[in-house]
């Protein structure tokens, strides 16, 4: 009995010991937080990432911005990840049936889409039934990602088929290719083109049948659970929605 006894709370020992690594600091006083994020956040998220690392010494904010279907698989796969910012509600919705997300997600943006061509605007479009013209290059994002998904809904709002020379993983891929001069127009979203000077925004009506609402969630098994909770705060308060207000984001 004794030694039973004994196995049990050496076994309680480890499982406290392992819970502590997941939330203390390493021996240097560092600590490493994993942000996943839709890639439309790049800019407000980098601010928000160095605010939160100088508000806390020793934390590095890491983050992954990439087509919020993309992480959110990787989530599902199991990659330790603290906080999930996706583009949309149903990408989140897939994280949160696979019960990845601790409590419930919370809307902190909105976004919706314009066309990005060329400065001056070379080719005059007018609008999304421009992009129908077989003499353009069009890009835009992938029907799986939320900006695709987007893009998809304005076309039916519109009456317009697009066919695209290519469908990207995420905006920022769209972007780029416009900005190159590979595309002659991309559709993305307008938080994308503000401030830009490589491309103009031309907005259309058909968007307003299409806005994206933002979520963000703490993770069931994120490895610095506290700091994952303050990091969401943190988007989720005053100085989040300054910092994506003047990105160009709508509140929620």
């Amino acid at each position: 009995m004794r030694r039973s006894a004994g196995r049990g709370l050496i076994a309680l020992l480890a499982a406290g010991l392992t819970a502590a690594a997941c939330t203390a600091p390493s021996q240097d006083g560092s600590a490493t937080l994993t942000v996943f994020a839709a890639a439309s956040l790049t800019e407000p998220f980098a601010a928000l990432e160095r605010r939160f690392e100088d508000s806390h010494p020793g934390v590095d904010v890491r983050l992954n911005l990439d087509g919020s279907a993309t992480l959110a698989q990787q989530i599902i796969e199991g990659a330790p990840v603290d906080v999930f910012a996706s583009a949309d509600e149903a990408t989140m919705r897939q994280v949160v049936s696979a019960a990845a997300v601790e409590g419930r997600p919370a809307t902190f943006a909105t976004n919706t889409l314009t066309i990005a061509v060329a400065p001056g605007n070379p080719h005059r479009i007018r609008g999304l039934a421009d992009l129908a013209d077989p003499g353009l290059t069009v890009v835009v994002c992938a029907p799986a990602v939320p900006c695709g998904a987007a893009t998809q809904r304005v076309q039916r709002a519109a009456g317009v088929e697009l066919t695209p020379a290519s469908e990207e993983h995420n905006v920022k891929a769209v972007l780029a290719k416009v900005e190159a001069g590979v595309a002659d127009a991309g559709l993305v979203y307008k938080t994308d083109v503000t401030e830009r000077r490589q491309v103009e925004a031309v907005s259309f009506p058909e968007a307003k049948q299409a806005v994206n609402s933002y979520p963000i969630a703490t993770l069931a098994d994120a490895p610095r659970p506290a700091l994952a909770r303050e990091f969401t705060e943190l988007v989720l308060g005053e100085v989040g929605s300054r910092e994506l207000s003047e990105a160009g984001f709508g509140a929620p």
